[in-house]
């Protein structure tokens, strides 16, 4: 069994955290630094860490049967999905119909004529009044449920479909295990994880999984490793792609630990700059900026080893002022299943309560901003 790179280096990624932590002892700063080290803060991106790496052998098991077209259960959850979107859709039609039957002009009483009727606000309120409660509840849970249920359905499909060890048997190309094939490995790799890591921060479903690796609003070494614990529920870019160019399944998994690896050492406030290497490679100036909640700091920088890609697709922002982390708007919890799951949480909230299905898929797939704009 091939032993991941990412496992072997765990004994350095801990002396590089004992060793950026000594680092910040010898030079206190007069005023709290976001990079120094807070134990609930660690001990959160630590566990987060670990489950990273336990999540993996879990989430194959439990997704594996509800996988269509090899799962044991796959059929029966297909049917889930369409019976819960019928009736999700049936409760749409009542609501509306419920909700069209307001009462005519002259039979308001003078409190009910008082309460606001400008758009959608005043207008929205009659209409809860006129659906009961139960309606709603049976449609929000039954769209919640055919949300979810789906998404189980496209990821494990997805994945199933895109792995590399299924690509490289299509493909009429084998680099061999030399010094080109790991080239196009970890070139190829970085470039599709740029993309992806873009897509990240522009769905809202990728951004459920990816928003924990961002919650910290510290800034060290034990950063890198709060990582997210639900890929398995996220459709990419496959990297499976670089086996159809020839690369064995092996090396794509040694070019995703090489890409890991390189991440860990960008996430600190020790290292202010790596001069002319700033052109061409990421760093911590970099990274600080993609990990900023800043305006301007939003969305920039995505890129992995190399910081071209941003330089060439107009995400690139250089270092200026002070970098605030975390969220903008953070979620004060130190609990690793709280910011796990609490993105998951808001997107099936604002299923549930969503009246179209225009919202609902909107909720889920356009960018995190939008539901927020959209409930203003």
């Amino acid at each position: 069994m091939k032993v991941d790179l990412t496992v072997l280096a765990i004994p350095a990624f801990v002396a590089s955290m004992a060793a950026e932590y000594a680092w910040q002892k010898r030079n206190p700063a007069p005023d709290r630094r976001a990079g120094d080290y807070e134990f609930a803060d660690t001990m959160a991106s630590l566990s987060m860490g670990v489950g990273s790496l336990i999540a993996p052998y879990i989430t194959d098991r439990l997704l594996a049967p509800l996988t269509p077209r090899t799962g044991r259960y796959a059929k029966a959850l297909m049917g889930f999905s369409l019976a819960s979107a019928a009736v999700a859709t049936a409760g749409d039609v009542l609501r509306r119909h419920r909700g069209s039957g307001l009462p005519e002009a002259g039979t308001l009483s003078s409190s009910s004529a008082s309460a606001p009727t400008d758009g959608e606000g005043g207008g929205r309120l009659e209409r809860d009044a006129a659906i009961p409660p139960a309606l709603r509840r049976i449609t929000g849970g039954s769209a919640v449920s055919a949300v979810a249920s789906t998404v189980v359905m496209v990821s494990t499909l997805w994945s199933a479909q895109t792995a590399s060890s299924v690509l490289f048997r299509r493909s009429p190309l084998d680099l061999g295990s030399g010094p080109l094939a790991y080239a196009v490995g970890i070139l190829g790799w970085d470039f599709l994880y740029y993309w992806n890591h873009r897509l990240d921060h522009e769905s809202r479903w990728l951004w459920a999984m990816h928003v924990v690796h961002h919650s910290s609003e510290r800034y060290n070494l034990s950063t890198a490793l709060r990582q997210p614990v639900a890929e398995a529920l996220t459709i990419y870019v496959p990297y499976g792609l670089l086996s159809l160019l020839g690369v064995r399944s092996a090396i794509v998994q040694d070019a995703r630990a090489v890409n890991l690896i390189y991440q860990f050492w960008v996430h600190t406030e020790a290292i202010r700059s790596i001069g002319p290497l700033e052109k061409v490679l990421n760093s911590p100036s970099h990274h600080r900026v993609h990990h900023g909640s800043n305006r301007r700091y939003l969305d920039r920088n995505h890129g992995s080893i190399l910081i071209i890609w941003d330089r060439l697709f107009g995400t690139y922002e250089p270092e200026g002022e002070d970098v605030v982390y975390g969220l903008t708007t953070n979620i004060n919890t130190f609990n690793p299943v709280r910011i796990a799951t609490h993105e998951w949480v808001a997107i099936a909230r604002d299923i549930f309560r969503s009246e179209t299905w225009s919202d609902r898929v909107g909720y889920l797939v356009r960018g995190p901003g939008w539901a927020g704009a959209r409930q203003g």
